[in-house]
């Protein structure tokens, strides 16, 4: 569905349901150089099983109007304007790398109106290299085909993955190639910008999961785990043989983890 947010058209899937904003609330937020498409299994999967789903576009990406956002803590106040424009009070936020430390932002400033957190793919700090930086912004293709490499695990999915013939590889890079120039190093910088964590950590008084891979060279478990025992109570959850883009290469392992959790997190 589109929305205004901020002046500017925003586009959110919403897993081929109609949003009803009295259902328990998820918003997905996608990474840096992509689009609410990376959720294609999970948010229908919502949709259909009890929950109102948002699986935005951020601004400047796939549908969305507006330049993209130039700081973690930008987008985490966008998605604040989100829930307002929706009618929701309170939300489950579903993070992936960039998004990630969306999610995590939102908790710690905004506490009041985020009922839980998954961080999928998630580090922090979360910087990026010199050198990949400058592709991003001087050599973009290149930097593309990069990290499309350091996406995966492998240069194509499992038997019995739920998209038989998909290459995940593929996909991805064709869904990097048809963002708005400049969008990637705009999200890239704001990653490698972040520096508020560990004082959102400190405020986050809601469940807390970390969806992590073995084989991950964007964000390491290493990384990921000092930032999870700043949270107390948070719950870590490792899926083996799978790569940064969890939603694509184990998107199964990733649609069970977060159903596990969502369940929790409603427990009184």
């Amino acid at each position: 569905m589109m929305l205004e947010i901020n002046g500017s058209k925003a586009f959110a899937y919403t897993g081929g349901k109609a949003f009803d904003a009295k259902l328990p609330t998820v918003v997905l937020v996608h990474g840096a150089q992509n689009d609410h498409s990376v959720w294609a299994l999970q948010s229908r999967y919502l949709a259909h099983h009890g929950y109102g789903v948002l699986a935005v576009d951020l601004p400047g990406h796939g549908r969305s109007a507006g330049a993209a956002l130039g700081s973690v803590e930008a987008i985490a106040d966008w998605i604040v304007a989100l829930l307002d424009t929706a009618g929701v009070a309170r939300a489950s936020l579903v993070g992936h790398s960039m998004g990630a430390l969306v999610a995590l932002d939102c908790a710690g400033r905004h506490s009041g109106r985020v009922a839980g957190i998954a961080m999928i793919g998630v580090a922090y700090p979360m910087k990026v290299s010199d050198e990949l930086l400058d592709a991003t912004k001087n050599r973009e293709p290149e930097a593309q085909a990069m990290v499309n490499l350091w996406l995966h695990a492998s240069l194509a999915p499992y038997p019995a993955n739920p998209g038989p013939g998909f290459w995940v590889m593929g996909g991805n890079a064709r869904l990097m190639q048809r963002q708005k120039p400049g969008v990637m190093h705009t999200g890239f910088a704001a990653c490698n910008a972040y520096a508020g964590g560990t004082d959102a950590a400190a405020k986050v008084n809601c469940p807390v999961l970390f969806l992590l891979a073995r084989r991950d060279m964007m964000t390491s478990i290493r990384s990921a785990q000092a930032l999870a025992n700043l949270i107390k109570g948070s719950k870590t959850v490792i899926v083996e043989d799978c790569g940064h883009n969890l939603m694509g290469e184990k998107p199964d392992e990733t649609l069970d983890a977060l159903i596990a959790f969502l369940k929790s997190a409603a427990q009184p």
